[in-house]
């Protein structure tokens, strides 16, 4: 058979450990049988990360703004054990974070929805997007620890030489800690714009909160800065679609997720979106079925796994022993990459093909073949457990 054409090369980012693995086979058994793959490769895998000083990761990053998508592999972000592990010449940052700060992208995470797989909210019966902002907070915060008591303040010396201002934090009358956040108005703008950018696209509700009523000027200034973006650019647009947008409590917004059916987009500050993004992805049955693309406020795409690097898995692997792993996220992430591809270069095709390869992976697993994660949890009878390659080559089939 004639292979399905591509034009413009994807930014392919190769990553660590299992997931490395996975990666491999994705593109051997299910991709390049059926498309001439063109893709410009970037290895983020950690040993090649410290090679290079970290500078791979940059230039994958401009390679997305030049070429428009990219798909990423699961990568380390290593701590004190993983640079003794490793070798490493200094405690390297997340590849994740480097990438959205460069791109000043929003991330977009979202469930796989299988029959058999049922989330453990009863009422949830349509996804939950969730929409993480990627910039700032404690992601970026300044920390003290303090021994002594003193004085701790926040000093803003204006550049132009006008009137320093000053705001005491804490007077400390004993030992403490203390920490200093920031954010950007026009990170913040990207944000909203992405997120009400997306809800247009997949037509579905916006929902944002944070804590206004405490933090009156941070968290408020995230209210502020939404809601007059929605009023001069988005709300007749929304209006036309027939979605809605709408602001309230972060609290309250969790109690309303809770009570919702889904099919909503749920917009997140930095670390509210890093600790809801995962309940929500439990709470909808794995990690493992979840997708995420970071999307820049420029029209750049980067389709990854929303999980990490599998590493008792890898380790289990190189000891030549039988591996269970899920690669729905890494299969998702590939398919992702190629229908925006496809759509961005007016190729149906290669969208058509990212569309029955994700439906041959859901038949799969409502067929009852499936890895041992989801084997633990489906409520579907005797459950067929496939080994890794088993799986993929199930799909395969399926394809």
């Amino acid at each position: 058979m004639d292979k399905i054409a591509m034009t413009t090369p994807l930014v392919e980012m190769d990553g660590d450990e299992m997931t490395r693995i996975i990666w491999q086979m994705v593109k051997d058994r299910l991709i390049r049988p059926f498309v001439d793959l063109k893709t410009e490769y970037y290895d983020l895998g950690l040993p090649n990360r410290d090679a290079t000083d970290d500078a791979v990761t940059v230039e994958a990053a401009e390679a997305t703004k030049r070429l428009g998508v990219a798909v990423k592999c699961a990568t380390i972000t290593p701590n004190a054990a993983r640079v003794e592990e490793y070798g490493l010449k200094q405690m390297w940052k997340s590849p994740n974070g480097t990438i959205r700060a460069l791109l000043d992208g929003t991330v977009f995470r979202a469930p796989i929805m299988v029959k058999g797989i049922e989330p453990y909210v009863r009422t949830w019966t349509k996804p939950i997007t969730l929409a993480r902002h990627a910039y700032g907070d404690v992601y970026r915060n300044v920390e003290l620890r303090v021994d002594a008591p003193g004085k701790v303040e926040l000093v803003y010396t204006p550049a132009d030489g006008g009137e320093v201002q000053r705001a005491t934090v804490q007077v400390f009358k004993e030992a403490g800690i203390v920490q200093g956040v920031h954010n950007l108005d026009r990170s913040i703008s990207s944000f909203a714009r992405a997120s009400m950018n997306f809800a247009l696209d997949t037509h579905q509700d916006l929902w944002f909160g944070a804590k206004d009523t405490i933090s009156k000027t941070y968290d408020h200034r995230f209210k502020d800065i939404f809601q007059e973006i929605f009023d001069a650019e988005y709300k007749e647009r929304f209006a036309e679609a027939g979605i809605t947008y709408f602001y309230t409590l972060i609290d309250d917004v969790v109690a309303r997720v809770v009570r919702s059916e889904g099919g909503f987009i749920w917009a997140c500050k930095n670390y509210d979106g890093d600790v809801m993004s995962d309940m929500v992805s439990t709470a909808f049955g794995s990690l493992a079925m979840m997708t995420s693309v970071l999307v820049s406020p420029d029209g750049n795409w980067e389709f990854e796994a929303a999980h990490g690097t599998v590493q008792r898995h890898y380790y289990k692997h190189l000891a030549g022993e039988r591996t269970s792993t899920n690669s729905v996220a890494t299969i998702f992430a590939w398919t992702g990459a190629l229908r925006k591809r496809g759509e961005l270069d007016g190729l149906p095709e290669l969208s058509a093909f990212a569309d029955r390869l994700e439906r041959a992976v859901i038949g799969t697993i409502e067929a009852g073949e499936m890895t041992g994660d989801l084997a633990a949890i489906t409520t579907l009878d005797n459950p067929k457990r496939l080994t890794t390659e088993e799986f993929i080559d199930a799909v395969a089939g399926r394809l």
